[in-house]
């Protein structure tokens, strides 16, 4: 008997694959797919590619960073403070620079779907069952029933929206209609201290906004390395951020002219706005999941095994749908992943470590375990540190905050965790990440030449004064 080619099919559906979502998931797995000669279409209610991603979440949000970011950078330079002492624009405008490049990234994108021969329709897609789904058109078309093999589902997700608040409200706001805020206002409230809540309130702060940062934990995103959570808190403080934690919502009044949020505590605080940034909720409830007898959780997140598959074993899950970690770039493997095992790849893995990239005003990136880890799993470990204002390259471009920490084993010293709080921290990280991930030691620091000078340097001053603490 003849051996099938993998172009062939072995089933009777029209496509091979379908992909819920043209985001960073559903990309790289419609990528992947359709390289391994599998006829794929992708279903995405935008008129454009790109998903939450390119349109309302990573490339928006980033964009309008480093345009704070240049202002803050002309406000600190003596030539230029004079001028910009008073520069405030409504938010909107400030995204004028994010919109070229959005559209610079669908363009990009959807030449690469278009080399693949990969078809996308624009609809939103329901299931019908485990293999037919349902689309109606965005476009004014008649809707259309598709037959599928497998299937994926890389929808992404959407700010959560708790009922006590009115979102239409024009002084309310979450993350992705914030986007649109066309007034300059003097104060604001952000509810929620996670990683979109902490970078809007960088991004706020530099426009020279006041922030009452509402933190519902004890400390500032509690799960990174303690010194760096606190060196974030230090430097809000220095900035003007109020950090209100172990806070929690009791009501929000709104007025034509004002916010005013109450707090169980008793607290009243009074603003110009609110921007909600507590949670996020997977886009799956227009799905018809219950069609395939699946179920999300009560965010909208639905659960895979290590292979990406959900309970019904044709069909699989990735991106932010899935909960953890929820960053466009772990998106983009896990994607890439759960096409992997659909094909066989024996290369495919199930993603469990990535660097974390919070882009606050400085940036946070980190990698491995924490200190707290290593002492709560009795690792004899050691810390090597290098601060970013002793760098000849950090005092010539103006940036004296920020620290790299390696934490490795003080015996084998074997490199256990990145962290680096500072000036480009989600690039410095990735040097880190190479060398733990090629199993080297800490001395691959030292015997190594760095140019001079650099941020990388960082990497060798941080591990001499590691090896400074063995005996």
């Amino acid at each position: 008997m003849a051996l099938k080619t993998k172009t062939e099919k072995a089933h009777n559906f029209e496509y091979d694959a379908i992909v819920l979502g043209a985001g960073p998931a559903g990309e790289a797995a419609a990528m992947k797919l359709a390289k391994s000669g599998m006829k794929v279409a992708v279903i995405d209610p935008r008129d454009q590619v790109g998903g939450n991603c390119a349109h309302v979440g990573t490339i928006p949000s980033k964009a309008l960073r480093q345009s704070v970011f240049n202002i803050i950078s002309m406000r600190r330079d003596p030539l230029f403070s004079q001028v910009t002492d008073n520069f405030q624009v409504p938010l909107n405008k400030v995204l004028s620079k994010a919109r070229r490049v959005i559209l610079n990234q669908v363009s990009t994108h959807k030449l690469f779907y278009e080399r693949n021969r990969i078809e996308i329709i624009h609809g939103w897609g329901s299931f019908i069952d485990a293999h037919t789904l349902h689309v109606e058109s965005t476009e004014g078309a008649p809707s259309k029933v598709l037959t599928f093999d497998k299937a994926v589902i890389a929808v992404g997700s959407r700010p959560y929206r708790p009922d006590i608040l009115d979102f239409d409200h024009p002084r309310v706001f979450d993350s992705d209609k914030i986007l649109q805020m066309d007034y300059v206002a003097r104060k604001i409230i952000i509810y929620g201290a996670g990683v979109i809540g902490c970078e809007y309130a960088s991004i706020f702060t530099g426009l020279g906004y006041v922030v009452d940062l509402i933190n519902n934990k004890d400390q500032l995103l509690s799960y990174l390395d303690n010194e760096i959570s606190d060196a974030l808190s230090h430097d809000f403080r220095q900035f003007g951020v109020r950090i209100r934690n172990n806070e929690e919502i009791d009501h929000l009044e709104t007025h034509d002219d004002c916010v005013i949020l109450h707090l169980k505590s008793g607290k009243k605080i009074k603003s110009d706005a609110i921007l909600w940034c507590n949670g996020r909720s997977g886009n799956t409830d227009s799905l018809n999941l219950d069609a395939i007898r699946l179920k999300a959780n009560n965010r909208g997140q639905l659960e895979v095994d290590k292979m990406y598959r959900t309970s019904v074993p044709n069909i699989y899950a990735v991106g932010d749908v899935i909960g953890w970690p929820s960053l466009a770039s772990a998106a983009y493997d896990q994607g890439r992943n759960a096409a992997g095992f659909i094909t066989g790849d024996k290369d495919a893995e199930f993603i469990t470590s990535v660097p974390t990239g919070i882009y606050t005003i400085p940036e946070i990136s980190s990698i491995g375990m924490t200190e707290e880890d290593l002492t709560r799993e009795q690792v004899p470990y050691e810390v090597g540190q290098a601060f970013f204002k002793h760098l000849a390259r950090s005092q010539i471009i103006g940036e004296r905050s920020g620290v790299l920490k390696i934490l490795f084993h003080r015996e084998t010293l074997e490199i256990l965790g990145i962290h680096c709080y500072g000036n480009h921290a989600s690039e410095i990280v990735h040097i880190g990440q190479a060398v733990m991930k090629c199993g080297h030691t800490l001395e691959y620091f030292i015997n190594t030449t760095f140019n001079y000078p650099t941020m990388a340097e960082a990497y060798r001053v941080a591990a001499l004064n590691g090896m400074n603490r063995i005996f």
